[in-house]
């Protein structure tokens, strides 16, 4: 069973981004958000865990985040991307909002080792004109090591990535290793939102 936890009928939220992006940090802190002691993808240790699935695996949470990704994309986006399997629930959602905002954008898995059959291939997904301008996005990013694996293999399949676009980011590096690679990088939240959040305590549902 779910957590019973309402959120506004989607015609209501389309048009409140900031209220929208609350209830969704709520949602984090609420789901995804535990403290202990964790060892990361990364092979860090850690004092904190966020379980991004949690949310984008939760229908409401799908839909914040379908609505509120779309809204920063930039205008010329022509696809969205990201690496199995945490990205995969937000591509989806973002691709499924698009079709009803009318501006529908396809959607691209990448996988971490290439298909053992048939093609082979580590792009799941719509082909793309050559050249075509594509957004990874991420659920948390620590490192960034995971979405510049997806930046990498779209830029060899001869796609254009100028931007990465997380749900999280823990500030561990991650945005300074977009900037390096000459990338742009947004994030909805900051590890510091969601514990000032936490410690602020969410509301009662």
């Amino acid at each position: 069973m779910t957590d019973n936890i309402q959120l506004p009928l989607y015609p209501e939220v389309s048009t409140d981004l900031t209220a929208l992006r609350q209830l969704l940090l709520e949602l984090f802190v609420k789901l995804a958000y535990k403290e202990g002691d964790f060892v990361l993808s990364s092979g860090q240790r850690s004092s904190y865990y966020i379980n991004g699935k949690q949310v984008t695996l939760h229908p409401q949470g799908a839909l914040a985040v379908g609505r509120l990704l779309l809204s920063m994309l930039p205008a010329d986006t022509q696809a969205v991307a990201g690496l199995t399997l945490g990205a995969d629930p937000i591509v989806s959602a973002v691709t499924v909002v698009s079709a009803y905002e009318n501006q529908p954008i396809p959607g691209l898995i990448i996988r971490k080792e290439p298909k053992g059959h048939g093609t082979r291939a580590y792009i799941e997904g719509p082909l793309l004109p050559a050249g075509a301008k594509v957004v990874v996005l991420e659920d948390v990013v620590t490192t960034g090591q995971s979405a510049l694996k997806a930046v990498e293999r779209l830029q060899q399949a001869g796609y254009t990535v100028e931007e990465v676009i997380s749900l999280v980011d823990r500030q561990q590096g991650g945005s300074e290793l977009y900037q390096q690679q000459g990338l742009k990088f947004q994030a909805l939240f900051t590890i510091e939102d969601i514990q000032q959040q936490y410690q602020t305590g969410v509301r009662h549902w």
